[in-house]
């Protein structure tokens, strides 16, 4: 007799959406231990979340512009919540964190940290009582800082520093400047803290080439020993990432030079 299969509803699509963001390709794999804990938790074998990934994946034109395809058979609810996911990260990207959290906790506050194979709940701080914009801003946060630093392999881009407490996930357009893109990944580089600060000051950029340029106003201080050694080291050097990373958007960096960037 035939097994009826359980339609994807549109708040698992979001979860797995959100895990999307924060798990390479390559590690669609019902091995995965993250996929087998969010597999048991929906009732789902670990092979039909793999599927579901892949099926998305389909529908990803950021690895097809790299040749790398999918499986066929993406639904069409999958091609909906695709298509508002990623036309509308201020409002999903919060929700689907807040989904992930009730899955694995049963309550949509807790903070759960998803690396590409491992998921854990965090420590939650007491805290007064926030408002519900507080709420989804906080949400959000946390889904950007994990899409960008686990699509950069937990590793600054500049200097390769592994340590994540110190790494910190740059917005490119700035927060305040980047309205409906403040939650898109690749509106984020994984910067180690000194960076991330000479990023959001305009003090470094990234040509087009994605290789490291410095402000005249930081050049002239390379006659101390430790702003030389952490930054004239790696002036020239490219923004490395993982190759199945897309990689910040173009548009973006070209927002950065132009509008951070302390230009000569």
């Amino acid at each position: 007799m035939a097994t009826t299969r359980t339609p994807w509803t549109r708040g698992e699509l979001l979860i797995l959406l959100n895990l999307y963001e924060k798990i390479p390709f390559s590690k669609f794999d019902q091995g995965n231990p993250v996929l087998i804990d969010v597999a048991a938790r929906m009732g789902r074998t670990p092979g039909s979340v793999a599927m579901k990934l892949s099926n998305l994946a389909s529908l990803d034109e950021r690895l097809a512009a790299r040749g790398i395809k999918g499986l066929s058979g993406a639904s069409t609810l999958d091609r909906t919540v695709w298509a508002e996911f990623f036309t509308d990260h201020e409002a999903l990207a919060p929700e689907s964190e807040a989904l992930l959290a009730e899955l694995m906790t049963g309550n949509a506050d807790a903070p759960i940290d998803v690396r590409p194979e491992l998921i854990n709940v965090q420590p939650q701080p007491e805290s007064p009582t926030e408002s519900s914009t507080t709420v989804t801003v906080r949400r959000g946060q946390r889904y950007f800082r994990q899409a960008v630093l686990n699509a950069y392999g937990g590793r600054c881009g500049i200097t390769g520093l592994a340590v994540r407490e110190l790494l910190i996930a740059s917005h490119i357009v700035p927060w305040n400047q980047a309205e409906q893109h403040r939650l898109d990944p690749q509106n984020g580089i994984s910067l180690n803290a000194l960076h991330d600060k000479a990023f959001d000051r305009g003090l470094i950029t990234f040509d087009t080439d994605l290789r490291l340029v410095l402000a005249p106003s930081l050049r002239d201080h390379f006659a101390n020993a430790t702003v030389a050694q952490s930054f004239k080291t790696y002036e020239g050097q490219p923004l490395t990432f993982p190759a199945e990373a897309a990689g910040p958007k173009p548009e973006f960096l070209e927002y950065h030079r132009t509008k951070v960037f302390d230009q000569p």
